[in-house]
């Protein structure tokens, strides 16, 4: 067990030096990006982390968490509407949570990561990672899209 802990800490320790050394101080674009894939050059290293090497964002962190305006979350990286404020929750899980998407746009498989068995979601048209779904949300659905914040963008109605 001691030794299973020590594996652990060692690599979360791992993880986060290695997303410290690649993140500007500011938080800008980090030119290396735009030399790796040029649909995620305008990125910062969170969003790259998070939509290309699907990472995930702390818990609590992101700015559409507790973010409650009417309007349109879309993908970040090709803004196609992926869910609406209508559809979104508080969960309490520290993620922007919606029990529904916007006409199909959001594509789900298998995640096997992290010795997990869960349901990844993804930008149906351009691939990006967006987070997980989960079978504890609310009805109609009873779905919880728990998705990243730096994956979206968010169009306000006017």
């Amino acid at each position: 067990m001691k030794l299973l802990l020590l594996f652990i800490s060692c690599s979360f320790s791992l993880t986060n030096c290695s997303l410290k050394t690649h993140q500007n101080e500011a938080g800008q674009v980090n030119h290396q990006i735009a030399e790796k894939d040029s649909n995620y050059s305008n990125l910062t290293e969170a969003a790259y982390h998070v939509c290309h090497d699907k990472g995930t964002e702390a818990p609590y962190s992101g700015i559409y968490d507790n973010h409650w305006k009417k309007g349109t979350y879309k993908c970040t990286i090709c803004q196609v509407p992926l869910f609406s404020s209508d559809t979104k929750f508080h969960s309490g899980s520290g993620w922007p949570s919606f029990y529904n998407q916007i006409d199909d746009h959001v594509k789900m498989c298998s995640d096997t990561s992290h010795g997990m068995l869960r349901e990844e979601i993804l930008c149906k048209k351009c691939g990006s990672h967006l987070g997980h779904v989960f079978k504890d949300g609310p009805k109609p659905t009873g779905l919880r899209y728990c998705v990243n914040s730096v994956a979206l963008s968010f169009q306000a109605i006017k």
